[in-house]
């Protein structure tokens, strides 16, 4: 039996859903070489990456790319829209 294929894209964003709730926060987009391809905020994760995991017209090339590019997501929460604005911040200019 050969082993599926790791996901990828807009099904693997689309499998984060089941693990999000609508905590405000910040996602990283990364791709096979763990190389960070998006950096962003969210008043809801949840409602946020769902954005992503659905095929749309409206996404610009290269919002297509960045997701068929990602291999895996991370996830940081935080209390408010506030702290989650700073710690975007922050990570862009570490990044």
């Amino acid at each position: 039996m050969t082993p599926s294929p790791p996901l990828s894209g807009y099904m693997l964003i689309h499998s984060y859903l089941k693990t999000l709730d609508s905590s405000s926060g910040v996602y990283r987009m990364l791709d096979d070489q763990n190389r960070v391809l998006y950096v962003g905020k969210a008043r809801n994760l949840k409602n946020r990456v769902s954005n992503y995991s659905r095929y749309s017209s409206s996404h610009s090339s290269r919002i297509t790319r960045m997701i068929s590019e990602t291999t895996s997501m991370m996830f940081l929460t935080t209390i408010t829209e506030t702290e989650a604005l700073l710690l975007e911040q922050n990570l862009i200019k570490q990044l």
